[in-house]
C-alpha cells in the first residue's frame, strides 16, 4: 500500500472544479498536497494513512478565501455602528486609527481576526492595511494562507511618510515573501480618487511587471464617485481604464454603484469583483449588482470586509447573504445557486488573488486547504443537497476540521496553534486603553 500522511473520509465532497458533490469520498495528503480524491473503499485499499479521520456527517469543501478584509481592524469592532460609510470612517474610524495603529495594534488585531477566521473554515485572507509585513508573519505563525496588502497611498501614515516610501517598502516585502508556502502580496490602495496620475501610472507598471493583483475599494458610494470626479473628470473605474489599469489584475472591492458602463467595462476588461454584503448593508452603501456582472463574465469572489464595518468575519454568512440578495434584486431565484455561491467563496477568491493554482478547489496537487462542515446538526437535517444545506442553514458553528497545507489548524472544532483565552485578553486590554483615552480627552 502507498503511504500518504492523512486520509480525510466525509459523507460529501464538494471539489468545486470540478462542480461535483462527491458522495462517500476520501482525500489523500501528503507533504501538505492533496493526492487523490477517490471514493472512500477505493482510497482504504490504495493507502495506509499517517492519520485517519472519519466525518460521516460532513461536507468537506476547500477552505474558504476571503478575497478582501481588514484584519487588525478587529480591534475596533462595534466603532461607530449605525453611521454611513464617509461619517463612519471621518468621524470614528480615521480619528481612532491615527491614535492608536502601530505595529503592536496590528500584531493583536491579527491575531484575533486569523482566530475567528480559521474558527469559521477560512483558509486563506487577503489584507488591507498598515504594516502588512506584521500581517503576513502572524499567518505565518498561526499556519494561515495570506495575501499580504501593499500599501500604496500619498499620505503620511504610521507606516510610511510619503508615497515613495510606500513603493520601497511594499516592494521590499514582495521580495522576502516571493517564494513563501503561505504568503503572497498583492497591491492595495483605498481607492482611486484620492491617488495622482503619476502614483497610478507608476503603480501600473510594478503591476505589469509583477504580475500581481492590485485591489481597491472602487464605486462604493455616491460621495467617492461624484469626488474623483470632481478632482479627476471621471468616475473611479473609467479614470483607471484610461490609465490601463483596468484588467485581469484588477480587484474592484465593493462595486455597488456599478451601472451598466462599469459593467460593460468590468466584463470586457476580465477584472475581478470583490463582493462584501454585510458591511455594504450595514454602512447603507447599497447592493453590488451581482447577477448582472456574472451575466456579464465577471468573476465575483466574496469578502468579509473589517470587522468593524461587517462586526465579524463569517464568511459562510456573506455565501449565504450573497444568494439571498441576488435572488431578491433580480427576481430570479436562481440567480446565484448554492453551488455557485461556494465558488464565490472559494475559487472565485483564489482565481481574483492570483492563487488558484494553489488553492480554492480540492484537486490533485494542490495546497491541502480544506473545511468539514458537520451536516448532521438539526438546522441542516434532513440533508437533500449538502451544499445547499450549507448555504441555506450552515453558518461557523457547523465547522468541525479545517487544514491548511495538509495541517490541522482547527481540530473537532478547537483552534490547535492558537491560545484564544491570550488572544481575546489581548484585544479586551486595547479596548479598555481606547475607552479610558476617549473618556480622558472628553473631560478634559
Amino acid at each position: 500500500m502507498e503511504t500518504v500522511d492523512t486520509l480525510v473520509c466525509a459523507r460529501w465532497i464538494a471539489c468545486v472544479d470540478p462542480d461535483a458533490v462527491l458522495d462517500d469520498h476520501a482525500l489523500a495528503i501528503r507533504g501538505g498536497r492533496i493526492v487523490a480524491v477517490l471514493p472512500r473503499a477505493e482510497a482504504e485499499s490504495r493507502y495506509a494513512p499517517g492519520e485517519r479521520i472519519d466525518r460521516p456527517s460532513h461536507l468537506c469543501t476547500p477552505g474558504l478565501v476571503n478575497a478582501h478584509t481588514h484584519a487588525a481592524m478587529t480591534l475596533l469592532r462595534g466603532l461607530g455602528d449605525g453611521l454611513p460609510l464617509e461619517a463612519w470612517l471621518k468621524q470614528r474610524i480615521w480619528p481612532l486609527e491615527r491614535r492608536w495603529v502601530a505595529p503592536e495594534f496590528v500584531r493583536d488585531g491579527t491575531d484575533l481576526a486569523i482566530a475567528e477566521m480559521l474558527s469559521a473554515g477560512i483558509t486563506c485572507f487577503a489584507d488591507m492595511y498598515a504594516f502588512p509585513e506584521v500581517v503576513a508573519a502572524r499567518a505565518v505563525e498561526a499556519g494561515m494562507r495570506c495575501v499580504a496588502g501593499l500599501v500604496i497611498a500619498e499620505s503620511p501614515t504610521a507606516w510610511a511618510a510619503g508615497v515613495d516610501e510606500y513603493f520601497a517598502r511594499s516592494l521590499d516585502l514582495h521580495d522576502a515573501f516571493r517564494d513563501h508556502p503561505l504568503v503572497s502580496t498583492a497591491f492595495v490602495a483605498h481607492g482611486a480618487a484620492g491617488l495622482e496620475d503619476a502614483t497610478l501610472n507608476r503603480l501600473r507598471v510594478l503591476v505589469d511587471q509583477l504580475d500581481a493583483p492590485l485591489a481597491m475599494h472602487l464605486h462604493e458610494t455616491a460621495g467617492e464617485i461624484d469626488a474623483c470626479r470632481r478632482r479627476h473628470g471621471a468616475t473611479p473605474l473609467a479614470r483607471l481604464a484610461r490609465l490601463g489599469l483596468a484588467s485581469p489584475s484588477l480587484l474592484a472591492v465593493h462595486a455597488v454603484r456599478f451601472g451598466a458602463e462599469e459593467i460593460d467595462v468590468a466584463g470586457r476588461a476580465g477584472l475581478h469583483v470583490v463582493h462584501c454584503p454585510t458591511s455594504n448593508l450595514k454602512l447603507g452603501s447599497g447592493i453590488a449588482p451581482v447577477p448582472a456582472l456574472l451575466e456579464a463574465g465577471v468573476n465575483v469572489a466574496l469578502g468579509t470586509d473589517g470587522a468593524a464595518s461587517a462586526n465579524d468575519l463569517d464568511l459562510v454568512r456573506e455565501l449565504r447573504l450573497a444568494a439571498l440578495l441576488a435572488a431578491g434584486t433580480s427576481g430570479d431565484a436562481a440567480a446565484v445557486p448554492p453551488r455557485a455561491a461556494l465558488r464565490m467563496a472559494t475559487l472565485a477568491g483564489a482565481e481574483a488573488l492570483g492563487i488558484a493554482d494553489a488553492t480554492g478547489s480540492l484537486a490533485p496537487g494542490k495546497w491541502a486547504d480544506l473545511a468539514c462542515f458537520d451536516l448532521g446538526r438539526l438546522p441542516a437535517v434532513p440533508v437533500t443537497d449538502p451544499v445547499a444545506a450549507l448555504v441555506g442553514a450552515g453558518g461557523r458553528d457547523f465547522v468541525s476540521d479545517v487544514w491548511v497545507a495538509g495541517r490541522a489548524v482547527v481540530a473537532q472544532g478547537r483552534l490547535t496553534r492558537i491560545d484564544t483565552t491570550e488572544v481575546a485578553t489581548r484585544a479586551a486590554g486595547w479596548r479598555t486603553r481606547m475607552l479610558a483615552d476617549a473618556t480622558g480627552a472628553a473631560t478634559q
